[in-house]
C-alpha cells in the first residue's frame, strides 16, 4: 500500500509532543500521555474486551492474501453474544445493552500511533478517541464507559490525527450494535434474519495488496476505490429465505456517497438512522447514504420466487462534482468499463446480491410503531438568540471549518458551549471562503472542487435536523433529494452543494473537548475538523 508523504511527519508529531499538558480551563485534557492506561477499579463493568490493532494477512480476492491493520477482539467478561467475529478484514461487532457498563483495553500493535472512537456512542471525552489520546506501538488505552445509546447500529473506528483515512482504508473498523427493552417488545428481526452489511470502496494491486495513492484532485476530492466490498469481501452474494429481514447498513468508505435503490424498483422501508429506530417505518424510492451514515432497512423477501435474485445497488444521481469523469469496476459484479482506474461516484454500482434459498411461511410483520421520540423544537434551544455556525470553506487548496483548519487543543469563543445545553447549529458552504474565481465556477477544475457534497458529524449526543434548504436548485438536486431522512436521530447530515442545515443538537451530560469533521476521511486528514469545548 502507498501511504501518503505526512503519514511520516505524523508520526514525528506525535513522538516530539511526548506529554500533552492541559492548558484549558475547568478540566485536565492529559495530565501525562499515559492516561488511561490502567483500569479505574471504582468502574464495575458488566462487558470487558480486549481489543487490539494489529497487522494482518487475510483473504479478501482470490488469490494472495491481503495485508492489512485489523482489530482483534477477545471477551474477557460478558455474554457470548457480546462479540461477534466477522470474515476478511473487519473487527468483530460488539453487541452491548443499554445499561450495561462496558470497559475495553485497546492494545495498539501497529507500527504508528492509533486511537479508536466509538462513532455515535454517548460517552465521556477521554472515552471518545480525541485524536490527542493516540498511543504508541506496545501501549494500552483502556476505555471505560455506560451505554446510554438507545437501540441502534453504531461504530469502531480509527481517528488518529492525519492518519484517519489510511488507518480505516487498511481495516481499522467494525460495527456496535446496541438493543433495550422498547426494542426488544417490537419483535424485529434476529439473529440470522438480522444482517450487518458495511459498504466499502477499496482498490488492490495484481498481487491483491491495497492501493491507495493520492494526487492533489483526489486529496481534495476523496478516495475512490474500483472495488466494492461487503463486510470485507467482493462480490457479495446473500442467501435468505421468503420471509422479512433487517438490514443494518453503515457506508464505511472513505469519501464515497451511495444512492441506495433496488434494481427492480421496490422502494425501501427505513427502521433506523445513526441514531437508532425511527417513530415508525418510512418509505422511500432510494436513500442517499453517506461515509459514516447507518440506515436499517426492513426488507420482505416473502413473494418472490426460490432461485430468484435482488440487487442493492447504488444508482445513477447527480450533484457530486467529480474532476474524473465516467467510471467503472475492476473487480466485482456489474461487468461495467473504467477511468483513471477507480468507480466513478455517482454511476450505477451493484454492491450485493441477495439469493432466495427458501421458501417459509412464518414471517414477522412491519410494525406500524416502532419508539415513542420526542422531536426537539426551536423551544427546546436554550439559547434561542444564538446559532452556531459550521462553515464549509477552503483556503490554501485546503478544505475548513468556520474558517480554520484543525489544531489539537484549539477552539474558538464560537466554538464554546455550555454543558446540559441545546444548540442550533447552521452547516452551510461559505463562498466567502472559496476565493472570487471558485464562487463563479471559473477556474476549470477548481469550481467542481467547491461544489463537493460534504458529510458533516458531530462527536458527542446524537442531533435531530430541523430544515433542509437547497440555495441554488436544479436538476442534480432533484436526482437526490427524496432519498433523506429528516426524523430521527442522527450523528452525520450529508451537505450537498447549494445546501444549508439546521439541526438541534443536545450537549448532555459530559464536558471537555468533542470533534466535529468532515466525515470524508481525506478531508478530515487535511484539516476539515475543529474541536467543540463544552464546559
Amino acid at each position: 500500500m502507498t501511504h501518503i508523504d505526512y503519514k511520516r511527519r505524523q508520526f514525528l508529531q506525535y513522538a516530539a509532543l511526548g506529554t500533552i499538558t492541559a492548558t484549558l480551563p475547568g478540566f485536565a485534557l492529559a495530565e501525562s500521555r499515559k492516561i488511561n492506561v490502567t483500569p479505574d477499579t471504582a468502574f464495575k463493568a458488566d462487558v470487558e474486551i480486549a481489543l487490539t490493532a494489529q497487522t494482518a494477512d487475510v483473504p479478501i480476492l482470490p488469490g494472495a492474501y491481503t495485508h492489512v491493520f485489523k482489530y482483534y477482539g477477545k471477551l474477557l467478561k460478558g455474554p457470548q453474544t457480546a462479540l461477534r467475529e466477522l470474515p476478511g478484514y473487519l473487527g468483530p461487532i460488539l453487541n452491548f445493552e443499554q445499561g450495561q457498563k462496558v470497559r475495553i483495553y485497546f492494545y495498539n500493535q501497529l507500527p504508528e500511533p492509533c486511537v479508536t472512537h466509538w462513532h455515535g456512542m454517548h460517552v465521556p471525552q477521554k472515552m471518545d478517541g480525541h485524536p490527542m489520546y493516540a498511543i504508541y506501538r506496545g501501549e494500552q488505552y483502556v476505555y471505560e464507559f455506560e451505554v446510554k445509546n438507545p437501540a441502534g447500529t453504531n461504530w469502531y473506528h480509527a481517528h488518529t490525527h492525519e492518519l484517519t483515512a489510511t488507518q480505516v482504508y487498511q481495516g481499522l473498523a467494525g460495527l456496535i450494535t446496541i438493543t433495550d427493552a422498547a426494542e426488544k417488545k417490537l419483535d424485529l428481526p434476529s439473529g440470522e434474519y438480522d444482517i450487518p452489511l458495511v459498504i466499502q470502496d477499496r482498490s488492490f494491486t495484481n498481487g491483491n495488496q491495497l492501493r491507495y495513492m493520492l494526487n492533489r484532485h483526489q486529496r481534495i476530492r476523496g478516495f475512490l476505490g474500483d472495488t466494492m466490498l461487503v463486510n470485507g469481501q467482493e462480490n457479495s452474494t446473500i442467501p435468505v429465505k421468503t420471509r422479512a429481514y433487517r438490514l443494518r447498513i453503515l457506508n464505511g468508505s472513505n469519501s464515497r456517497i451511495y444512492k441506495l435503490g433496488w434494481e427492480d424498483g421496490t422502494p425501501m422501508t427505513a427502521i433506523g438512522t445513526d441514531g437508532g429506530l425511527l417513530e415508525k417505518p418510512e418509505t422511500l424510492p432510494y436513500i442517499m447514504l453517506a461515509p459514516a451514515e447507518r440506515v436499517e432497512l426492513w426488507v420482505d423477501f416473502s413473494g418472490r420466487k426460490v432461485g430468484s435474485d435482488l440487487t442493492l445497488q447504488s444508482l445513477t444521481y447527480q450533484g457530486s462534482s467529480s474532476p474524473m469523469g465516467g467510471g467503472g469496476m475492476r473487480h466485482g459484479m456489474g461487468g461495467m468499463g473504467m477511468m483513471g482506474g477507480e468507480l466513478a461516484q455517482d454511476k450505477a454500482i451493484s454492491i450485493a446480491r441477495f439469493y432466495i434459498t427458501g421458501q417459509i411461511s412464518d414471517s414477522p410483520k412491519l410494525p406500524v410503531e416502532l419508539i415513542p421520540m420526542r422531536r426537539l423544537t426551536g423551544q427546546d434551544i436554550s439559547n434561542p438568540g444564538k446559532t452556531v455556525p459550521i462553515a464549509i470553506g477552503m483556503r490554501h487548496m485546503t478544505w475548513q471549518l468556520n474558517g480554520r483548519a484543525f489544531e489539537m487543543q484549539d477552539y474558538t469563543e464560537l466554538e464554546k458551549i455550555p454543558v446540559n445545553t441545546v444548540q442550533r447549529i447552521r452547516i452551510f458552504h461559505d463562498d466567502r471562503a472559496m476565493g472570487g474565481r471558485m464562487r463563479g465556477g471559473r477556474g476549470g477544475g477548481m469550481g467542481m472542487m467547491m461544489s463537493l457534497p460534504h458529510p458533516i458529524h458531530l462527536h458527542g449526543q446524537q442531533f435531530q435536523i430541523l430544515s433542509r434548504t437547497q440555495n441554488n436548485p436544479g436538476g442534480g438536486y432533484d436526482t437526490v433529494k427524496d432519498g433523506f431522512i429528516h426524523s430521527g436521530w442522527k450523528d452525520t447530515v450529508l451537505v450537498m452543494p447549494g445546501e444549508e442545515i439546521e439541526i438541534i443538537k443536545p450537549f448532555k451530560d459530559y464536558t471537555g473537548l468533542f470533534l466535529y469533521h468532515c466525515h470524508n476521511l481525506e478531508h478530515e486528514d487535511m484539516g476539515m475538523m475543529r474541536n467543540f469545548y463544552v464546559n
